[in-house]
Order: structure tokens, then sequence, then C-alpha cells
């Protein structure tokens, strides 16, 4: 009876060692001194300036955090639809690009603080858009949404025609080249991208289907989340959150933290 106990106190001993020696995510991130951010080409939060560089309103401020962690930052364009299994593979450690807090986003991830709202809205050709006057009038239409978002969520829940494409930039295509009627994407993006001044002139965006928030996905049980929840904190407090808002137009849209 004294061996059996010796043995099972030996793996408690064991067993307590291990889960000591184990790496929090932060540890993990400043160990090897790289925060990597999963992003998709998405103005205004995450896109491309002229020298190839990611900038917006998201990835100034994913900069801001990975340098207050001591670490670099390593912007990782993925596929939507396979976030939460990049997250989980390690080949990003984070999710950070205007995403939508879902159910599932929320159950399968340790999530920041939501920083922004958000809302998903119809994009149509401008010279179409007075024939569609609420959703029931849209029934017929082929809608391009980007795979795996809240705009395929929203389309799906409504029983429409919806064809799955890359990201929100792409559905934007698809209207522009007639190979869809509409898009369902994230207003702050509508807003930047579509109408008079931007690359898409011929198109205008109308009602909401909804009303959302915006987070940052990490690991589940991840520490990171909360380290970022504090920094979003003090961000706001000393005013660097809004002025990188302002920048890229979407301050209207932060939550105070």
């Amino acid at each position: 009876m004294k061996k059996i106990f010796a043995i099972v106190l030996a793996l408690c001993l064991m067993i307590s060692m291990v889960f000591a020696l184990a790496e929090t995510d932060l540890e993990y991130i400043q160990a090897k001194g790289k925060l990597v951010v999963g992003i998709t080409d998405f103005e205004p939060m995450d896109y491309k300036d002229e020298n190839g560089e990611w900038i917006g309103f998201d990835a100034d401020v994913a900069r801001a955090f990975a340098e207050s962690l001591g670490v670099e930052i390593e912007f990782t364009e993925i596929d939507w639809d396979n976030k939460i299994l990049e997250l989980n593979g390690k080949t990003i450690d984070c999710v950070w690009n205007g995403m939508t807090l879902t159910d599932e986003v929320l159950s399968s991830m340790e999530c920041s603080n939501a920083y922004a709202n958000n809302a998903q809205v119809i994009v149509l050709p401008k010279d179409k858009a007075a024939d569609y006057a609420d959703v029931e009038s849209m029934s017929a239409l082929n809608f391009a949404v980007e795979a795996g978002s809240a705009g395929e969520a929203e389309v799906n829940n409504l029983g429409y025609n919806a064809v799955a494409v890359s990201n929100q930039a792409a559905t934007l295509m698809e209207v522009a080249a007639g190979t869809s009627d509409a898009a369902v994407i994230d207003a702050l993006m509508a807003a930047a991208m579509v109408g008079e001044g931007t690359g898409y002139e011929n198109l205008t965006y109308t009602f909401a289907l909804n009303s959302e928030e915006y987070g940052v996905g990490f690991r589940k049980g991840s520490d990171l989340a909360e380290t970022l929840n504090a920094f979003l904190k003090t961000a706001y407090e000393d005013g660097s959150l809004l002025e990188i808002a302002e920048k890229y137009g979407v301050q209207a849209a932060i939550i105070a933290q």
C-alpha cells in the first residue's frame, strides 16, 4: 500500500513539474521574439500601402502592441475560413482583422474585449440601389460573401444565394464585374472602399443587416487576451488609440475601454 502511495505521489509531483515548466502564451511569444498576426486584405483595418507595407487601424495598433511586448511583428494573410485552424496550429498567434465576436469565435478563441462597433451592409451597383428598398426585395439576388465571415452568416440566415470568395475585397470585385448582384461586407470597409472618391465609385452600400463588435482572437486559454485588454485600456486613456483611429477615419466606431 505504501509503495502504491509513493508511486501516486511521484506521478503527482511529475505532473506538477510539467505544468510549472509549461510556457504561457505570452512567454512563448516573447521567447521566439515575434507576434504573428493573421489578417486579410481589409481596408481600413489591414491593407498595403504603396510600398507594400501593411497599414490600417488594426495593423497599426497590433504593431504598437507587439512593441509593448518587446517583440517584432509579422503579418500573414490567411484564408479567413481557416482562421481557427491556423491559430491552433500555431502558424499564427492571433487573428486581428476586424473580426466579429460571433458565438463561434467566442467559443473557439480567447478573445479580447470589444474595441470597435460594426455592422454588415449590402453593397450594390449605384444605378440599381433604388430597385431594392428592403431585404425582402433582394431575395432573388446572387450575393458575394467572404468565406467564413459574418457577412456569409447573415446571407445564409436569410436563405439567399451566396458565392463564397477568399476575402471581402474580392466580393467588391465580383459586384463591380457583374458576376454577383450584390455583396455583404463590413460597414467600416464599405465606408472606406465604396462610393465617390474610391476605386468603386459605381457602387454604393445600403442598410445594415445587423450590429456587431470587433475583437482580437488568441488561442483558447491564452493570457495574451488580458494582456491586450490592459494595453487597449492604456492606449484609450492616453489618447493614442483614438489618434490611430482618426488616421483611418474609424474614430466613431471605437468603443471606450
